[in-house]
């Protein structure tokens, strides 16, 4: 996700707390919200599909989606 997505996400944070939001920025903070969700769990799978667990026996398991 761009980091200037970020930043937006942040500053409707801050202004929630301060002012509130207009229904429209409440819309945009959703989506973005939802789009950086969608970003940390791709990429959570993404490392998983690369990850390896060493058994005490020195077997190596993968660790993937859905185990």
């Amino acid at each position: 996700m761009e980091q200037k997505k970020i930043d937006r996400i942040n500053e409707l944070a801050r202004k929630s707390k301060a002012e509130g939001l207009t229904e429209a920025e409440k819309a945009e903070q959703t989506e973005l919200r939802n789009e950086y969700r969608r970003a940390v769990t791709g990429n959570l799978a993404a490392q998983l599909e690369n990850t390896y667990i060493m058994t005490p026996d020195g077997k190596k398991k993968k660790v993937g989606k859905g185990r």
